[in-house]
């Protein structure tokens, strides 16, 4: 079986593990010092090559921190000559006015900076290293000042759920176009953290509910990210109030339906493996053995996510699975199988209800 017309929308690149930060829920393990074995710049371009031949991805350069790779921007601007959307996850704290201006220069279309809190006293402790929200947020100003789109990505944990309100307000007053949420999900150092970290699934859904209604009162661009549920959220309340939804299909605010991990998105590690996504640990190729267009159209990891009906549990008989599918990374890591039922969500499918 081939790949059935499953276009390859986006692409997490982990050029390095390699961070100056000590994150504490970091899917990377990130290090303070770079792998020995990480891509190299000629493999980048080759890889590069390879994904302009099939496909026209957003590529988002990230880590650990991209930054501390010396061929960052040369890779960078071999994809934007390729005519590849180019952005980049960041920490921001390594982002000086120099750097900025070697950002917009190779074409990066946007810098995603992560706040984990909307204090330094909260972001410093989950960040690891005091003084990192202030550079955090030094660097996504000297974004802004020379015109660079800067997104804030926040991870909800029980550390930072009430600050929520209070991120947005930083988000839109310090001039980023947009603010994506991410739901923890425990793997890497994420592992550590999930019982102490992780919202329980009622709150989980409160949480999404707010973030609905906040996307229509606020003037940016708001995801949920690893938040599949909020797909069946949004439709459940769209009904209520009798308006239609129209997905948006393109672009870096396109949002299609829940899950994406090998269907519409993929990640590559800092050593070639292909995954579904960065928080499924499962290999789905390598991209130092197999072309990127062998894997994306070929790897039976990629073909069992790619059909619903292989989902299990209540997920497998949810009357929402065709926009939500569940998280495949949280099902992986609560019972070890891809393809079983969410274990953060407390919706009781219609079938289910009447069994």
């Amino acid at each position: 079986m081939k790949n059935m017309g499953h276009k390859l929308r986006l692409i997490f690149w982990e050029l390095t593990e390699g961070c100056n930060l000590k994150c504490i829920h970091c899917r990377a393990t990130a290090q303070p010092e770079r792998s020995v074995d990480e891509l190299s710049t000629k493999e980048c371009f080759r890889i590069i090559d390879e994904l302009v031949e099939f496909s026209n991805p957003i590529v988002v350069l990230t880590g650990g921190e991209p930054l501390y790779r010396p061929d960052f921007f040369e890779i960078a601007q071999y994809g934007t000559n390729k005519g590849l959307r180019i952005v980049m996850a960041s920490n921001g704290t390594m982002i000086t006015k120099e750097i900025a201006q070697k950002i917009k220069d190779v074409g990066i279309q946007r810098v995603s900076i992560s706040f984990d809190g909307a204090t330094a006293k909260t972001h410093d402790e989950f960040r690891g290293i005091p003084g990192s929200f202030d550079e955090a947020l030094r660097g996504a100003r000297n974004l802004r000042e020379i015109g660079v789109e800067i997104q804030f990505n926040t991870t909800i944990t029980k550390h930072n759920v009430a600050e929520m309100e209070d991120i947005m307000d930083l988000t839109i007053r310090e001039g980023a176009v947009a603010l994506h949420t991410f739901m923890l999900v425990p793997v890497g150092c994420g592992v550590e953290i999930s019982e102490s970290s992780m919202l329980p699934a009622d709150e989980y859904e409160r949480v999404l509910e707010w973030f609905y209604d906040k996307s229509k009162e606020v003037p940016i661009e708001i995801k949920a990210t690893c938040a599949p549920h909020y797909f069946r959220i949004m439709r459940q309340k769209a009904k209520q109030e009798g308006v239609q939804i129209t997905p948006k299909t393109h672009g870096m605010s396109a949002m299609t339906k829940g899950c994406l991990a090998g269907t519409g998105v993929c990640f590559l590690s800092h050593k070639g493996r292909v995954q579904p996504c960065g928080y499924l640990p499962v290999q789905a190729g390598n991209a130092t053995e197999q072309t990127m267009k062998q894997i994306w159209e070929e790897s039976d990891v990629f073909l069992q996510l790619r059909d619903n009906n292989n989902l299990k549990g209540k997920c497998g008989i949810c009357e929402y699975k065709n926009v939500c599918e569940g998280c495949r990374a949280r099902a992986f890591s609560e019972t070890g199988d891809y393809l079983d039922e969410e274990p953060f969500c407390n919706y009781v499918p219609r079938k289910h209800a009447t069994v």
